[in-house]
């Protein structure tokens, strides 16, 4: 029975399996793929060592996105913290492939580690680098094992992949990729070459019957690799991902051509094959193939913008910056304002564009000057529904060119909601429904208005759907309404005549202000999330004032301008895990 463990590295807590195997207190167990090892909640009754396979730790919160806290890999113990706290698990542990476990239970493993007190040694570290990793945002074990699979007939993924592979191995990963040919290959082959590469990349056409079949019980996470404009798949393309589906951990890769100008048709994709995350490949195209590497080695970089009113003008300033700093920008997401700017970036928007835009959607006239009896709002809201039309026309969310998300709040259920498909221009106007200003929009059976109500810098949504470095904009921190600021004008005539009214009367610098006022535990979350913050100084801004344009923008460009030069690394490699080449010149030393 000692042979369980014969496989495994070599430490303290395998040893002890071993002991425990041999005289047969410990119990083995098969996990089949998709089943919980345990759930929150439950009673930690007992102590566990992954043999073989893959387990997956997540966290889910009731009104958050579910978060993938890592993997756990052969010879890495699972419930140590729970065990020996005495308290509940606060993580579900599932099967992400078919495993192996074994187990002792509370009083054998406590009855065990009197005997050799090294285990608690090796399990202290251990906990204490899971909480610091936690703590920081990072994931106890990132993803190292990815499939490809083609869903589209006649697709080529290799050569796809070989890019993307040349580029994680420009960044000074080893990385293989493994295609059919290790189709007879046995178990212990799979295993070898997993843990000989940072990086092991399986790949399957769509034709590769038998081997799409394993390959999509390898990975970690697995990508879907489709040809944009091809024949949608009558439904999900196989059952043996259905594991890595369940835990929102299969993606969507839409190949365009070279020359496509924007994408079109992917909502139906997104609909089918219910990917986790959508990204957008031209063939040829260094940008996206650069992305997609970034995506896998765990360095792209979330960008997530705040609402704030005119104050928001800054975050058109910031994206200026990163991009005079060679910051690449994968995923984008906002609120109100912030998500207007987003949504802008993920449309393709330039910097010249977006200030063009930006000016003329928002500055050259106001948003809220065609006043109404306020019945339900102040404003009727149809010039910024016209100017939504005007600028983001009928593209949808999943025809972006990055994956972008925003956030509204929802009268009706009292949380938040997520906008990651359909016409970008109806979430937005969601977003931006500030209460009393605009009118809100309703969506079914609910009444949506602006998100910042209810989450105005949402890094904890950004953070639950990408690993890699987030950088975010908070304007909504300063300081902004003064008892002056609330007195009854001296002449509501001379209001008038001087075109003051068309900025909105100053009860909506009130109103912008209550809404965007965030503190205690959300907000703090979501600032540990993020590993570059600026809060701009735009106190001197009047945050119904549209016509502030330029002094927002050079307030935001000069903050974070001066964050990056004080980084002593890129922003890429803010979240670097240490290549295997790293570690053995560190234990060289």
């Amino acid at each position: 029975m000692a042979a369980l463990t014969d496989s495994l590295p070599d430490s303290a807590l395998t040893r002890l399996f071993a002991r425990e195997v041999g005289v047969g207190r410990a119990l083995w167990f098969s996990l089949p793929g998709g089943v919980s090892l345990y759930e929150a909640g439950e009673d930690a009754d007992h102590f566990y060592l992954l043999r073989a396979g893959r387990l997956g730790a997540f966290r889910r919160e009731e009104g958050h996105e579910t978060q993938f806290l890592g993997v756990i890999r052969p010879g890495e113990p699972a419930g140590e913290m729970a065990l020996i706290a005495g308290s509940p698990h606060s993580a579900t542990v599932a099967a992400l492939r078919d495993s192996e476990v074994l187990a002792l239970t509370r009083d054998e493993f406590f009855r065990a580690v009197e005997e050799d007190p090294k285990v608690m040694t090796e399990l202290a570290r251990l906990m204490i680098l899971r909480t610091r990793q936690s703590a920081s945002g990072s994931v106890m074990g990132e993803p190292s094992v990815f499939g490809f699979i083609g869903v589209s007939p006649g697709l080529k993924v290799r050569p796809i992949v070989a890019d993307i592979a040349s580029r994680i191995g420009r960044i000074g990963y080893r990385v293989t990729i493994v295609g059919p040919e290790a189709l007879q290959a046995p178990t212990e082959w799979f295993s070898n070459v997993e843990h000989d590469h940072d990086f092991v990349l399986y790949v399957a056409d769509a034709e590769d019957l038998a081997w799409k079949a394993l390959a999509s019980r390898q990975g970690d996470r697995l990508f879907r690799v489709a040809q944009a404009g091809a024949p949608l798949p009558p439904a999900l393309p196989d059952a043996s991902s259905e594991t890595l589906q369940a835990q929102q951990l299969v993606d969507l890769i839409l190949v365009q051509s070279p020359d496509c100008a924007a994408p079109e048709g992917s909502e139906a994709w997104v609909s089918t094959l219910r990917p986790a995350r959508l990204f957008h490949l031209r063939r040829g195209n260094g940008a996206d193939a650069d992305r997609l590497a970034r995506v896998v080695t765990g360095q792209s970089v979330g960008l997530v913008l705040s609402g704030g009113g005119a104050r928001a003008y800054a975050h058109v300033g910031a994206i200026r910056a990163l991009h005079e700093k060679g910051v690449p920008i994968d995923f984008v997401g906002g609120v109100s304002m912030g998500a207007i700017i987003s949504a802008g970036l993920a449309m393709g928007w330039d910097d010249p564009e977006m200030d063009h835009r930006i000016r003329q959607a928002f500055v050259e006239t106001s948003p809220l000057d065609d006043i109404a009896f306020p019945m339900i709002a102040m404003t009727h809201g149809d010039k910024v529904r016209e100017r939504l039309a005007e600028h983001f026309g009928d593209r949808r969310i999943s025809d972006l060119w990055l994956p972008f998300f925003c956030v509204s709040a929802n009268l009706t259920t009292g949380g938040y909601q997520l906008h990651r498909t359909g016409l970008v221009r109806e979430a937005l106007r969601a977003t931006i429904s500030l209460p009393g200003v605009l009118p809100p929009v309703t969506s079914g059976h609910d009444v949506l208005v602006d998100g910042a109500v209810v989450k105005n810098y949402p890094a904890d949504i950004m953070r639950s759907i990408h690993l890699g470095p987030i950088v975010g904009v908070d304007v909504g921190r300063g300081r902004s309404i003064e008892a002056e600021d609330v007195e009854q004008p001296p002449s509501f005539w001379r209001w008038i005549l001087s075109g003051e009214w068309r900025r909105g009367p100053p009860i909506v610098s009130v109103l912008i202000r209550s809404a965007t006022v965030r503190a205690g535990p959300e907000l703090a979350i979501s600032h540990q999330a993020t590993d570059v913050l600026i809060e701009p100084d735009v106190d001197m801004i009047e945050i119904r004032d549209w016509k502030a344009f330029d002094p927002a923008v050079e307030i935001g460009y000069a903050t974070m301008r001066a964050a990056l030069e004080g980084l002593s690394r890129p922003v890429t490699d803010l979240r670097r895990r240490a290549s295997l080449d790293e570690i053995a010149l560190r234990l060289t030393r």
